[in-house]
C-alpha cells in the first residue's frame, strides 16, 4: 500500500468556533448550500448507530442480528430511511489503512480454539481475511464476538458483509448520507501524540480525498485524539463523546459534563455526544450544554425507545444515535416537525431560532409512558 501524505494543520481552512457548523442534511431537505451563510437545518437529527444498527448476537430481538454492523450493506440499508448520518468506527491497521470495525481485538476459531488479535496490530490484508470475502471462491476466516458475559459466539447475522475499508465506504455508500466517523482507541492504552498524531493523518487523508460534500462530523472517547483532530482540521466537527458520568474513567476528563464542557471549549470542540442514561440522569446539564453554544446528541439503548427520543427532542437535544433506525425514523416523522428555516449565520451549536415547546396532555402522556423505563437505569 503506498504511503499516505501527511496532513499538516497549513494544508487546511479553518472553523472559527462560532461559525455555522455544517451539521445538516442535503437528503431529506431542501435548499441545502453547502459551506455558504444559507442553508436549511433539520431541527433534530437521527443517526444510524453502526449504521442499521448494532448487533447484539444473544438478542431475542431479530432486528439486532439482522445486518451486520459497521458494513457497506448496513449503512446502505440504512440510507433508505430519513436519517441525517450514518455513526461508525474507525480503526487504523498497522500498515497504515483507516478500516471499519468496532471491538479492539477480531476473535476467530479454528478446530476449536479461540485466537484474538488486535486489530490495530494487523496489515490490511490481514484485517480483510475474517468473515465473508469479496471474491466469492475465497473463504475467510471465521469471525466471533464475545459477549458482554465473557461468552464466545460465532458472529453470524442474516444479512453478513465483508469487512471494509473507510475509502471503500466513501467509494460506495450514498454520497449524500452523512457520516459520523468515531475515531476509535483502547480504554485500556495509554496513548503518545506522536501515535495519535499519525493514526489521524492517516483517516483524514482519506477524508479530505474521498468527502466531496458529504456531511462530516468526527467524535471521539479519547480526549487527547478529539484535541489533536481538532487542531489537525478546521473543515469538519469534532464531538467528545462522554457516558456522562455513568461511568468512572482513569482520565477524569471522561467523568462528568462539566469536564466534557471545559475539554470542549478549552480545545474548540463543537459539542458533546453523551451517553442517554447520562443525560436523563442530569437534566440540568442540557441548558449548561446549550447556554455554552455546544451542539448535545446521544446514545444509547434508550435512544430505541420512541419516548425517550420525543422527551429528548422537548428538553433541547439536537439529535439521538439510535439502533432500531426504521422505528425510530418513523416515530420521529410522526411526532416532531422537521421544516426549520434558520437564516444567515444560525447553526445547530448556538440553538437559534428555536423555542422551548411548552408541554401539553400529549406530551405529558409519553413522559409518563417513559418513567418506567427511567427507573430501570
Amino acid at each position: 500500500m503506498a504511503a499516505l501524505k501527511a496532513v499538516h494543520v497549513s494544508d487546511v481552512p479553518n472553523l472559527d468556533h462560532n461559525a455555522s457548523l455544517s451539521l445538516y442534511s442535503t437528503r431529506f431537505s431542501t435548499g441545502v448550500e453547502v459551506n455558504k451563510g444559507t442553508y436549511r437545518v433539520p431541527k433534530f437529527l437521527v443517526i444510524g448507530h453502526r449504521g442499521n444498527g448494532m448487533n447484539v448476537l444473544q438478542s431475542g430481538d431479530h432486528r439486532m442480528r439482522a445486518i451486520k454492523e459497521n458494513s457497506i450493506i448496513s449503512f446502505n440499508a440504512a440510507g433508505k430511511f430519513p436519517l441525517d448520518f450514518v455513526e461508525f468506527d474507525v480503526q487504523v491497521t498497522k500498515d497504515g489503512c483507516p478500516v471499519i470495525f468496532h471491538d479492539d481485538f477480531i476473535l476467530s476459531e479454528d478446530n476449536g480454539t479461540v485466537f484474538e488479535k488486535r486489530v490495530t496490530e494487523l496489515t490490511l490484508s490481514e484485517f480483510l481475511c475474517y468473515g465473508p470475502q469479496s471474491e466469492e471462491e475465497k473463504k475467510g476466516n471465521k469471525l466471533m464476538r464475545k459477549t458482554k458475559d465473557g461468552k464466545m459466539m460465532e458472529w453470524n447475522v442474516e444479512t453478513d458483509d465483508s469487512l471494509c475499508t473507510l475509502q471503500q465506504v466513501f467509494q460506495q455508500v450514498e454520497p449524500s448520507l452523512g457520516f459520523n466517523i468515531e475515531l476509535k482507541f483502547d480504554d485500556h492504552i495509554v496513548y503518545q501524540q506522536d501515535h495519535l498524531t499519525n493514526v489521524l493523518e492517516a483517516v483524514l487523508q482519506v477524508v479530505f480525498d474521498h468527502a466531496k460534500d458529504r456531511p462530516i462530523i468526527f467524535s471521539s472517547f479519547q480526549p487527547d485524539a478529539a484535541l489533536f483532530v481538532r487542531k489537525l482540521q478546521g473543515v469538519y466537527p469534532v464531538f467528545f463523546l462522554t457516558n456522562g458520568g455513568t461511568e468512572l474513567y482513569y482520565d477524569v476528563r471522561r467523568n462528568s459534563f462539566e469536564e466534557a464542557m471545559k475539554l470542549c471549549l478549552e480545545g474548540g470542540l463543537q459539542g458533546i455526544v453523551s451517553e442517554v442514561k447520562g443525560v436523563f440522569r442530569n437534566p440540568g446539564a442540557v441548558n449548561k450544554i446549550k447556554e455554552a453554544k455546544l451542539s448535545l446528541l446521544t446514545y444509547g439503548k434508550l435512544n430505541n425507545v420512541s419516548e425517550a427520543v420525543y422527551m429528548q427532542h422537548l428538553m433541547g437535544i439536537d439529535g439521538v444515535i439510535v439502533d432500531l433506525v426504521k422505528e425510530i425514523t418513523e416515530a420521529v416523522a410522526d411526532l416532531i416537525p422537521q421544516s426549520s428555516n434558520l437564516g444567515d449565520g444560525e447553526s445547530l451549536a448556538s440553538g437559534e431560532g428555536k423555542t422551548r415547546p411548552q408541554f401539553s396532555e400529549k406530551e405529558l402522556s409519553f413522559l409518563f409512558k417513559l418513567i418506567p423505563e427511567l427507573i430501570r437505569l
